[in-house]
């Protein structure tokens, strides 16, 4: 039972990110005036926290709401009169989140409170929901042209919001001040689940795709138009995320045959990248399965019957379909695929061709990835329920001998799975720590490491991998487990603080070690560990090399 309660609580603080226990919110003995910034004719007040203000919940976008759902965004028209900046609005509609009925009921009630502490950071939502935030030095004015990082949020493509991140990000641009290199921090709000990733031929044709990240897209166009009222430069930009807002990050780099319209000069991914997918028509299951759930299979338009069906019953129907904790684990549902618009072709493929922005990044994976999304199918006991699996969702379309080589490369053996270097520990299940080296590898590991091998000749990069929490019981460190060393008061804040200042990690000033630059004759990643005495170390980056390149490969001619 002390293992589950420890679970619990580490999982909710890494997935809800609890800010940093030493860390209080700066008071002064007056209340200092209200902050104020104009944009066109409009005057927005702000909040100030310390040495920050803040800008909360600007709508960029036209709410995407009536004949405006599943469609793509529109520009907020010119502002004008007075708005409140000083709350969050509600997130985007969410995803429901459940856990299959086999599992032990103590663990199932361990994740469940989890799943509850996420929801109570994004709820309430709503649809009409298309808004950023802005983060501020309360001395900056429109003459400091401070570099601006963007944050993008993670959450599978099917939850999430900005909320979340509220006081961590003012402490964050705190930390910046304190560092001697003061920055402007952004986040907004985009659609998740299938309000933000509807896929199938009728969105093909319809040119709909990928509308959470045609949303990011405009909430950076946005940034380009009004950063500097802020006090940021709009010529400084990095953009960085976690899990899904890492992936998204992969993605804008590569979208527009690698173009970044001068939107942004850097990326940090933490956690994700160029991820294996293919054509919309491969969601199709999932359109037709709601389409028939609202009664719209007779239309003769189905898509334009689903913009005008109540809401609530639309979002019972998207909530039945399967979330990234159901059997199928990382296969989702609701993601970014090949569109012909947002993505022409598999990102994999976009990357081999050299369609890619080429801009300094940092990128990182926490080392038991995939944890977190094998406890699903803990049910799986032997090597024919994994053949089964790989055939159903991962690689229906691989031949025999392909699917043989997959298990060959990630062996039936407890001391070869993930939770790694854990030996017989951990075993949820006889296939538990086997599916989740797979689960991990395919979503998050690979994609990095195929990135840098493509693009470190190119651009200059960096690479972390982070150890820490690896006694977490079943799970060690898993995926999520190193936002607070970001969010925090870990050293990777730091580092990313001197990236958005330099498109450098290193520097004279606060934690750290020296971080090498990735170099493919000799590739490195800085390594954060659970020790007092060495936290960080510098490591090659060679982990499961012959596993990650097949899985590349596989991912090249299977996506998903």
């Amino acid at each position: 039972m002390q293992k589950v309660k420890l679970l619990t609580a580490v999982l909710a603080c890494s997935l809800a990110v609890c800010g940093a226990p030493d860390q209080q919110p700066l008071t002064s003995v007056s209340k200092p005036p209200a902050p104020t910034v104009q944009l066109d004719k409009g005057v927005f007040t702000g909040v100030q926290k310390g040495n920050t203000q803040s800008f909360m919940s600007i709508p960029y976008a036209l709410p995407p709401i009536g004949n405006r759902r599943f469609r793509l965004p529109e520009p907020y028209p010119v502002y004008e009169g007075y708005y409140s900046a000083t709350s969050f609005k509600p997130s985007c509609p969410q995803q429901a989140m459940t856990m299959p009925g086999w599992l032990d009921n103590e663990l199932k009630h361990a994740l469940d409170k989890v799943v509850d502490s996420m929801y109570d950071h994004f709820t309430p939502d709503s649809e009409d929901c298309l808004t950023i935030n802005v983060v501020k030095p309360a001395d900056a004015t429109p003459l400091s042209k401070l570099p601006v990082v963007v944050w993008i949020f993670g959450g599978g493509f099917q939850v999430g919001g900005t909320a979340t991140y509220g006081d961590p990000s003012e402490k964050m641009v705190e930390r910046s001040m304190q560092l001697g290199q003061p920055m402007i921090y952004v986040s907004m709000n985009y659609r998740v689940s299938a309000l933000g990733f509807l896929a199938s031929k009728e969105v093909r044709a319809a040119g709909v795709g990928n509308l959470g990240l045609q949303d990011q897209r405009l909430a950076l166009k946005w940034v380009q138009k009004y950063v500097s009222n802020f006090g940021g430069d709009p010529s400084k930009v990095t953009i960085w995320g976690q899990s899904a807002g890492s992936i998204s990050v992969s993605l804008h780099m590569i979208t527009n045959n690698g173009n970044h319209e001068n939107l942004f000069r850097g990326a940090i991914m933490q956690s994700g990248g160029p991820i294996p997918v293919a054509g919309v028509e491969n969601g199709q299951v999932y359109y037709d399965d709601l389409v028939k759930r609202v009664g719209c299979q007779n239309s003769r338009d189905t898509l334009q019957c689903l913009r005008g069906i109540d809401f609530r019953l639309l979002q019972a129907a998207i909530d039945t379909s399967p979330n990234f904790f159901a059997f199928q684990g990382l296969v989702l549902a609701w993601l970014p695929r090949v569109d012909g618009v947002f993505l022409r072709e598999p990102p994999q493929h976009l990357v081999l061709k050299g369609e890619v922005a080429k801009v300094p990044f940092m990128t990182g994976n926490c080392d038991d990835e995939g944890t977190l999304f094998a406890i699903s199918s803990t049910n799986l006991t032997h090597n024919n329920h994994m053949r089964d699996y790989l055939r159903q969702f991962m690689l229906p379309k691989a031949s025999d001998a392909q699917i043989d080589l997959m298990l060959r490369h990630y062996p039936d053996f407890a001391p070869a799975g993930s939770p790694f270097d854990t030996g017989f520990r951990n075993m949820l299940g006889p296939q538990f720590k086997r599916m989740a080296a797979i689960q991990g590898d395919i979503v998050f590991h690979s994609p990095r490491r195929f990135f840098l091998k493509n693009m470190a000749d190119k651009v200059k990069t960096w690479s972390w991998l982070s150890k820490r929490e690896k006694s977490i019981p079943f799970i060690g460190a898993t995926h999520a487990t190193d936002i607070l060393n970001a969010f925090g008061t870990g050293e990777l804040r730091d580092y990313i603080i001197r990236f958005v200042n330099n498109l450098d990690p290193n520097g004279n000033r606060g934690l750290g070690i020296r971080w090498p630059q990735y170099d493919l004759s000799k590739p490195q990643s800085l390594e954060f560990q659970d020790s007092t005495f060495f936290p960080m170390v510098i490591k090659p980056d060679d982990h499961r090399k012959d596993a990650l390149d097949f899985m590349a490969n596989i991912s090249i001619l299977h996506p998903l």
